[in-house]
C-alpha cells in the first residue's frame, strides 16, 4: 500500500503548488528575523552623557564646541575597559555660578580635577544621536543597562514558554490553525509593543509576542515539510531557515531608512498582518488531516495539488483503516518524546544541541536564549575571551554527540512512535500505519 510520500510522487514531489505554497512560506521566515535580532536597532545604545544644569548655557556663553565642553566639564576617560566615567558620573558642581570662567572653569573650585567629588546622573543623560531607541526613551544605561538584557531575554522566555505548548496546538488542531492564530496574535502584540507608554508594559508585550510568535515560525516550517516530496525535503528546510537571513538584511534597511524606534517596530509589525491571507493561498497538511481521519479534505487537497501541478486528477482516494483495528484519532503528547529507548536518546541529544543555538527541542535554544545576554557579559568581565572558549567546548561536544542520530536522508518520515523508534534500522513490516489507495484516471493513447 502506499504512503503519503508515494501519493506525493503521483500528486509531484515540487510542482508549482510546492514552489508557491514554499514562496508564500518564506516570507513568513523573513517577517521573523526582525523579532528575534530587532533589539540590534529597537536598543542600540548611543553615546551619552550626564545632563548637568546650567552646563550648556555656559557653553553658549563661551562658544565652546563639543569637544571643548566636554573637556571642561565632564570626567575624564577611567581605567582601561572600564565605561567612560562621563556616562555615568557628573561633578557635583553647579554650574549655572557666574563665577565659572571660559578658559577653565574648574580651575577656581580645585587645583586637581581629580579631587572634584562625582555623583550620578541625577537629572538624566544627553544622547548624541538623530534617532531614538528604548535605550534613550527609557534611560537604559549605566545602572539600568542590565533591563536591555531583560528586554531580550524576555523575547526567549516567550520562545521558550510557547515552543513547549505549539507543538500539541498544531497536532491537536492542525498546522493551519497554529499558523494563523499565532500569527494574528503576533501582530497585534508588535503593535502595542510599538506604543507601549512605559518600560513595564513594553516587557510585558515583548514576551507575550514571543510566546506566540515562534509557533507562526515552527507551524511555517512544518506545513513547507510535509507538503514536499521526499526528494526536496531537505533542500526547502534549508532554504526556509536561509529565507530568514534574507530578513536580516532587509532589516538593515529599514532601520537605516527609519531610526525611530517606535516607527520602525510599527513598520516590522503591520506587514505581518498581511500573512492572514494564508487562510486562502496555503491549505491544511494532508499527513494531519489522515491522522484524523478527515478523509474527505484529503481528497480535495490532493486532487487540488495534482491540478496546480498539472498531473492526472485523482478520481478515486480511499482511506484504508489501520492493520490494526484502531478507531480512535492519534493522539500525540508530549510524553511520547520519551516513551521508547531510541526516541528517548534522539530526543535528548537533540535537547542539547538546540540548547547551544522543531518543538520541544527547539525550545531548549531559547532556554539557552535566556540566559545568554547576562552570561556573556558577566564572563567578559572575567576575561573577554571565556565566552568564545565556552562556547566552543560545547560546540565540539555537540559536534559528537551528533554522530549518534540516526541518518535521514531519503528516509520516509516516521509517522508512529514505531516508525521514530526503528528510525535508521533495519526496515521492518509496518504496523498502525496510515495508508492511502489512489486510482488515477488513465490518458487517451496510455
Amino acid at each position: 500500500m502506499p504512503t503519503v510520500d508515494d501519493i506525493l510522487e503521483q500528486v509531484g514531489e515540487f510542482g508549482w503548488f510546492q514552489k508557491q505554497v514554499f514562496l508564500t512560506l518564506c516570507l513568513l521566515s523573513a517577517a521573523f528575523a526582525p523579532l528575534y535580532v530587532g533589539i540590534v536597532f529597537l536598543a542600540f545604545t548611543p553615546d551619552h552623557r550626564c545632563l548637568s544644569p546650567g552646563v550648556a548655557e555656559l557653553s553658549r556663553r563661551c562658544g565652546w564646541s563639543l569637544a571643548e565642553e566636554l573637556n571642561y566639564t565632564a570626567p575624564g576617560p577611567g581605567a582601561a575597559g572600564e565605561a567612560s566615567p562621563h556616562q555615568c558620573r557628573r561633578y557635583e558642581v553647579d554650574w549655572n555660578q557666574s563665577a565659572l570662567s571660559c578658559a577653565d572653569p574648574l580651575a577656581g573650585l580645585a587645583a586637581n580635577r581629580s579631587h572634584l567629588p562625582l555623583g550620578p546622573c541625577r537629572h538624566g543623560w544627553v544622547y548624541e544621536t538623530p534617532g531614538s531607541s528604548i535605550v534613550t526613551e527609557f534611560n537604559l544605561v549605566c545602572d539600568d543597562s542590565w533591563k536591555v538584557d531583560l528586554f531580550q531575554s524576555c523575547v526567549n522566555v516567550g520562545f521558550f514558554l510557547g515552543s513547549l505548548g505549539v507543538g500539541y496546538i498544531a497536532d491537536r488542531f492542525g498546522r493551519k490553525f497554529c499558523l494563523l492564530a499565532t500569527t494574528l496574535t503576533s501582530a497585534v502584540l508588535g503593535v502595542l509593543t510599538a506604543v507601549a507608554p512605559d518600560y513595564t508594559s513594553l516587557l510585558l508585550f515583548r514576551l507575550l509576542q514571543g510566546l506566540v510568535s515562534k509557533g507562526s515560525w515552527t507551524s511555517g516550517y512544518i506545513l513547507i515539510t510535509e507538503f514536499m516530496g521526499l526528494g526536496h525535503r531537505r533542500t526547502v528546510a534549508i532554504l526556509y531557515q536561509a529565507a530568514f537571513t534574507v530578513g536580516l538584511v532587509l532589516l538593515s534597511g529599514v532601520a537605516y531608512a527609519i531610526p525611530h524606534w517606535r516607527w520602525l517596530q510599527l513598520a516590522i509589525s503591520l506587514p505581518i498582518f498581511l500573512f492572514l491571507f494564508y487562510y486562502w493561498c496555503v491549505p491544511e497538511s494532508p499527513r494531519w488531516l489522515l491522522s484524523q481521519k478527515r478523509n474527505a479534505q484529503v481528497m480535495k487537497i490532493m486532487g487540488h495539488i495534482a491540478r496546480k501541478n498539472g498531473k492526472l486528477p485523482l478520481v478515486d482516494l480511499k482511506m484504508l483503516s489501520l492493520e490494526e483495528d484502531v478507531t480512535e484519532k492519534l493522539s500525540p503528547s508530549f510524553a511520547d518524546l520519551f516513551r521508547t529507548p531510541q526516541l528517548r536518546k534522539h530526543t535528548f541529544i537533540l535537547m542539547y544541541l538546540w540548547n547551544l543555538g522543531v518543538m520541544v527541542c527547539s525550545s531548549l535554544c531559547d532556554l539557552g536564549g535566556i540566559i545568554t545576554p547576562f552570561l556573556v557579559f558577566r564572563l567578559m568581565e572575567v576575561w573577554r575571551g571565556s565566552p568564545l572558549i565556552l562556547f566552543a567546548i560545547l560546540g565540539l561536544v555537540a559536534g559528537g554527540v551528533t554522530l549518534l542520530l540516526p541518518e535521514t536522508k531519503g528516509v520516509t518520515l516516521p509517522e508512529t512512535i514505531e516508525d521514530a523508534e526503528n528510525l535508521g534500522r533495519i526496515a521492518k513490516p509496518k504496523e498502525n500505519t496510515i495508508y492511502l489507495q489512489i486510482q488515477t484516471t488513465e490518458g487517451a493513447g496510455t
